[in-house]
């Protein structure tokens, strides 16, 4: 059962990170702030939560007080169908910002759910047009960070359009892994991915059975290893090459 964000499932954490001691800073995905940026996200940042897993963070149509950038854990978006179906469109890792949609267009046109313990920092969104009218570089960022979701979303597309199941479970997971040692969550070289074979198939747009029989092959392959409610991803090259996909590397990217 769906869980609400609510008291239960977040805590507002008293101790909070300062910006200038950020462990996603020492990452060397992320550029790094100028002073002058640094001490305006400081002041930007009212807080942090914890979320626990299964709890919704936003849901589509609503309107709220705040966006948030992930500083630990994972999430996804989604959208729901009236009979329940969902379709998972993309996943949120580490020093990725949600809610800005919402910033922009009044409301949320899609959900997002914690995958695993979440923590937030939180921004207030009646601040965000300060960004605009005082800090230009950093609105670039946000412009930066809009156009990279949009181009994840387009590689979702081109998977779900034309590439076969195999090669749909491939790149996901090959996708997955490559982002997840970006953000910080390949502690062992080994990245594993805590979903279950229900959020591969929202995600790819396949009947629960099609994914199990699809996943199955990739597992007697060697590439990857299922575990109680996670994926073990073991050879992301070979799963690069049944997807047809090959990652070229990021320039350092923004974060706020």
């Amino acid at each position: 059962m769906q869980k609400r964000l609510g008291a239960t499932e977040v805590r507002t954490i008293s101790k909070l990170t300062k910006c200038a001691q950020c462990p996603l800073r020492e990452l060397d995905t992320f550029r790094d702030f100028t002073s002058g940026q640094l001490e305006f996200v400081g002041s930007f940042k009212t807080g942090e939560l914890n979320v626990d897993a299964g709890a919704t963070i936003f849901v589509e149509s609503m309107h709220s007080a705040h966006l948030f950038t992930v500083l630990e854990g994972w999430a996804f978006r989604y959208k729901m169908l009236e009979d329940g179906r969902r379709q998972i469109m993309n996943y949120v890792l580490p020093g990725e910002l949600i809610g800005l949609q919402g910033s922009v267009m009044g409301e949320m046109q899609h959900s997002v759910e914690a995958l695993s313990a979440v923590k937030l920092c939180v921004f207030e969104r009646a601040r965000l047009n300060e960004i605009f009218t005082k800090h230009p570089n950093l609105a670039y960022d946000l412009t930066w960070i809009a156009a990279r979701e949009e181009r994840i979303l387009d590689e979702n597309l081109l998977s779900i359009g034309r590439r076969s199941a195999l090669e749909r479970a491939a790149f996901l997971l090959a996708f997955m892994h490559v982002r997840a040692k970006a953000a910080g969550l390949a502690p062992n070289r080994r990245v594993t991915v805590p979903i279950t074979q229900q959020h591969v198939a929202d995600t790819l747009g396949l009947s629960i059975v099609h994914t199990n029989k699809t996943l199955k092959r990739l597992s007697n392959r060697e590439l990857i290893r299922w575990h109680d409610r996670s994926c073990e991803i073991i050879d992301a090259g070979a799963l690069q090459d049944i997807a047809g996909w090959a990652h070229e590397p990021e320039e350092q990217r923004p974060f706020i």
